[in-house]
C-alpha cells in the first residue's frame, strides 16, 4: 500500500463528526491577538494598521523573514520576536492561517439559533421567530420578570403598550428589556436539566 492510501485511510478512520460552536475559550485560545481597531490598511503608507483587521503582530508579517518596522530581516531572524513592532518573523503565509478575536462590549444573538429553521432559540422560549426578531433588533421589549403583574414571562410589547403598562401598574412592578442582553437573561432562566427530562417524558408518552 501506498503512502497516499495510507494517509487516505487514516483520515477517513472516524466513526463520527460533530459540528458546533466555538466556545470563548477556544476562540481566545486560537487566537493571535486581540482586533482593537476597524482599520485595515494606512492610506499613507499602505501598510497594516496596528491593532487593525490586518494587523502584522496578529496574523503574521506581509514580507516573507522580515518583521513590519524592517529591524530584523532575513532567515538568521527566523522565530525572533521584534522589540519594536512585536512582529514575529516569519513566512508571510502565516497570514492564512493565523486567527484574531474581538472583544465584544455587549452579548449578541447569534443568526444560526434565532434565523434558522425552526428556530433553536424560538422553540426554548416558546416564542414566535417575528416576535423574537423584534426584540433581538430593538424593536420590542420583552418580559423578563412579570413581578406580580398579570404579563407573562417572554410577552413582547411596542414602546406604546410599555409605556401603558408601566402607567398601568407602576414603575418597577415589573421588568422589561431589549436586544441580545434580554434574551441573554431569559435564558439564564430556563432550567434545561428540567425542560431535557419534560421533553423525554413527553416524547416517551406519545
Amino acid at each position: 500500500m501506498s503512502s497516499a492510501e495510507t494517509t487516505y485511510d487514516r483520515v477517513n478512520d472516524y466513526g463520527a463528526i460533530k459540528i458546533s460552536l466555538a466556545s470563548p475559550h477556544d476562540i481566545r485560545s486560537w487566537s493571535f491577538g486581540e482586533i482593537k481597531k476597524p482599520e485595515t490598511i494606512n492610506y499613507r503608507t499602505y501598510r497594516p494598521e496596528r491593532d487593525g483587521l490586518f494587523c502584522e503582530r496578529i496574523f503574521g508579517p506581509e514580507k516573507d523573514w522580515e518583521c513590519a518596522c524592517g529591524k530584523y530581516r532575513g532567515m538568521k531572524y527566523k522565530g525572533m520576536i521584534c522589540d519594536r513592532c512585536g512582529v514575529k518573523v516569519t513566512h508571510s503565509r502565516v497570514r492564512r492561517k493565523r486567527m484574531g478575536h474581538i472583544e465584544l462590549a455587549a452579548p449578541i444573538v447569534h443568526i444560526w439559533f434565532f434565523k434558522s429553521m425552526p428556530s433553536r432559540l424560538g422553540a426554548l422560549l416558546n416564542m414566535k421567530t417575528t416576535a423574537l426578531e423584534k426584540v433581538v433588533y430593538f424593536q420590542d421589549y420583552v418580559v423578563t420578570d412579570p413581578g406580580d403583574t398579570p404579563l407573562e414571562m417572554c410577552q413582547t410589547m411596542t414602546e406604546e403598550e410599555a409605556r401603558q403598562n408601566q402607567a398601568k401598574y407602576g414603575p418597577g412592578a415589573f421588568e422589561i428589556e431589549m436586544g441580545a442582553e434580554a434574551i441573554k437573561k431569559l435564558l439564564m432562566n430556563l432550567n434545561l436539566v428540567e425542560l431535557s427530562v419534560q421533553l423525554r417524558k413527553d416524547l416517551f408518552e406519545t
